[in-house]
């Protein structure tokens, strides 16, 4: 691209060859006004104040901290993103959101030093093999240009990106590359690789090690945590390959690859993490658990539960991220319906018995019982938690820690628990068949015993618990209701698009609620991507509920030889809702899309008409 490309010379568009200059705050301000983008009194007022600023803070940026609305509807507030984004159009050149989850930092980082890119206010952000894709906030500082191609010996694609984002992450990513090459200048490029059969036999030119504690391995990992929580990850997973080990987040239940590191790195890195998770370092040939307590970039504090796993090529790490505020979260934010909300409430007031709450892992099980725990957990009453291993530490609960190694088995849990008169008790999981009787046994002398189970529906989990065992009589005498439940992703509220129904989403709709009689809705809305949502047209996630309350219809089908099929359909006439219509739901309220319900929800075939 020539470092003077013509741009068409209309109102508030810059002349044909603008000379080599840095913007100025009345060149900004004049351009805005002529192209009708603020309101004019007010902008010219402000012109005339700043006439003489000579500030380093881009002018975008001070044009931005005035809150204007562009006097043309929709009227749109005019801050920093929307303001570069004229600033493109104004200039001739492409916008660019800097998506830090899509940038090879490795790559761009080697383009050219941190001191030139600072220098011209630059940073590259995509590398091919032909171009290099360069952002930038000053449109006529162009001389670098003619300086830098031949040394790259490739094509310069100039794009506008927002200023304060060049300026941050000019410094995370230099430093954070600066931070792996440092690390890997005082250790062993090899890695440490006695986990890993493919690398022992390069065991003898080991030279040594990265150290846990050195503090360019500490950086990496303090970056990796804050970049985590500011993504909204809610896991980190670090995973050793046979020759580069990844870094990957998962973010609204969706995984992806955040940076490469080399495996002495990352090696290292694990060993950081360990150690912080007061985790055995040496021991690299056994699954291990852990826990650490750290806090956001707001100052917050946020739980991270550790599980190493050795694998082919080294050991493996997940960390998943716990906040703390999800514990006081309103039902209605999880995805409740008023009708679930109700039914749900008046389950878990019961003074004693069982209620269940089943679904894959990931499906928002250990949330759903924090949530309602905190609420039931009043001075007047003893909760105690019995979990493996125990999710987030809440004050407000007794909470005990299952270890099998040492005979605390879920079992041994719960009959240690009923010595400590307690009101309401939460185990983490019914694993087996004396897990099972205890927990029952523990229903019928007059506690609330809230569990999980791992089924694809609610009316799956009593014939679960009769496979493992319980007797049919002391089932009807003990569960007040099961919740099965998903999660799905929620459309992004800034950017979703509504249209009526196209062929295709009549199918999807028919596929999803057949052969429940169900009302298509008039439209529908479909993911668009934005910024907000980091252009993937979803943001956060929902709950899909389906609640079966064990009313006396039901409790009479329960026996040895239990009719799923009929307990399901009694459910239903009952007033049960299954996961598939309460997702339909979802989608004609707008909150989510067909595809996300279909993947999740198990389907309707065995299920009857609703009555």
């Amino acid at each position: 691209m020539s470092a003077h490309s013509a741009h068409p010379a209309q109102a508030g568009q810059p002349a044909a060859a603008p000379r080599e200059h840095r913007l100025s705050l009345p060149e900004i301000v004049d351009a805005l006004i002529a192209a009708g983008m603020v309101p004019r009194a007010e902008a010219e007022a402000f012109r005339q104040e700043r006439r003489y600023y000579r500030g380093e803070t881009h002018p975008l940026i001070v044009v931005a901290e005035q809150r204007w609305k562009s006097p043309a509807p929709p009227h749109r507030l005019l801050d920093l993103d929307a303001l570069t984004q004229w600033l493109a159009e104004w200039s001739g050149l492409p916008y660019y959101h800097i998506d830090p989850l899509k940038v090879n930092l490795a790559a761009v980082t080697d383009v050219m030093s941190s001191a030139y890119a600072t220098r011209f206010r630059i940073l590259p952000v995509e590398v091919r093999a032909g171009e290099v894709t360069i952002a930038t906030a000053e449109p006529f500082m162009r001389g670098w240009e003619a300086e830098l191609q031949p040394i790259l010996k490739k094509g310069i694609r100039l794009v506008i990106a927002n200023p304060e984002d060049i300026a941050r992450y000019q410094v995370e990513f230099y430093n954070l590359a600066k931070s792996v090459k440092g690390a890997l200048a005082r250790g062993d490029v090899g890695g440490t690789g006695v986990s890993n059969f493919e690398q022992l036999v390069e065991l003898g030119k080991a030279k040594g090690t990265l150290d846990a504690n050195d503090q360019h391995v500490v950086r990496i990992v303090d970056w990796l945590w804050q970049y985590a929580f500011e993504q909204r990850a809610s896991d980190i997973h670090i995973e050793p390959r046979r020759d580069i080990g990844v870094v990957r987040f998962r973010i609204d239940g969706v995984l992806h690859q955040v940076y490469q590191i080399p495996m002495a790195v990352l090696n290292a890195m694990t060993s950081r993490i360990k150690i912080l998770g007061r985790m055995d370092v040496v021991e690299k040939r056994r699954p291990q658990d852990g826990r650490i307590k750290t806090r956001s970039p707001d100052g917050g504090e946020i739980e991270l539960r550790l599980s190493t796993l050795p694998t082919a090529f080294g050991e493996k790490l997940v960390m998943r991220i716990f906040d703390p505020e999800v514990l006081v979260r309103d039902f209605a934010d999880l995805g409740f319906s008023a009708e679930d909300a109700a039914r749900w409430h008046e389950m878990t007031a019961k003074p004693n018995g069982i209620i269940l709450v089943t679904g894959p892992t990931g499906s928002g099980k250990t949330t759903t019982l924090y949530s309602t725990l905190k609420k039931l957990a009043t001075q007047e009453v003893n909760v105690c938690t019995l979990e493996d291993p125990i999710e987030m530490i809440e004050p407000a609960f007794n909470q005990v820690q299952v270890v099998p190694d040492i005979g605390m088995d879920f079992a041994t849990g719960i009959r240690a628990l009923m010595r400590q008169d307690p009101d309401i008790i939460m185990v983490g999981e019914i694993r087996d068949i004396e897990t099972a009787e205890m927990a029952v046994q523990a229903a019928l002398t007059g506690h609330l015993v809230l569990s999980t189970l791992h089924t694809n529906d609610a009316p799956t989990a009593i014939t679960r618990l009769l496979d493992l065992g319980v007797p049919p009589y002391l089932l009807q005498s003990t569960v007040i209701g099961v919740m099965a439940q998903r999660l799905v992703r929620t459309l992004c509220p800034h950017c979703k698009k509504a249209g009526g129904l196209r062929a295709e989403d009549e199918a999807l709709w028919h596929g999803l609620v057949s052969p429940w009689k169900s009302k298509k809705p008039a439209q529908l809305y479909h993911p668009a991507g934005c910024l907000e949502c980091r252009m993937t047209g979803y943001m956060g996630r929902l709950g899909l509920y389906e609640i079966m309350p064990m009313a006396a219809e039901l409790k009479g089908l329960i026996g040895a030889h239990t009719d799923l099929v009929q307990l399901r359909e009694r459910a239903i006439k009952a007033g049960m809702q299954p996961l598939r219509i309460a997702g339909a739901r979802k989608v004609a309220a707008g909150l989510t899309t067909i595809e996300e319900v279909l993947k999740v929800a198990p389907p309707l075939q065995d299920l009857v008409p609703a009555p």
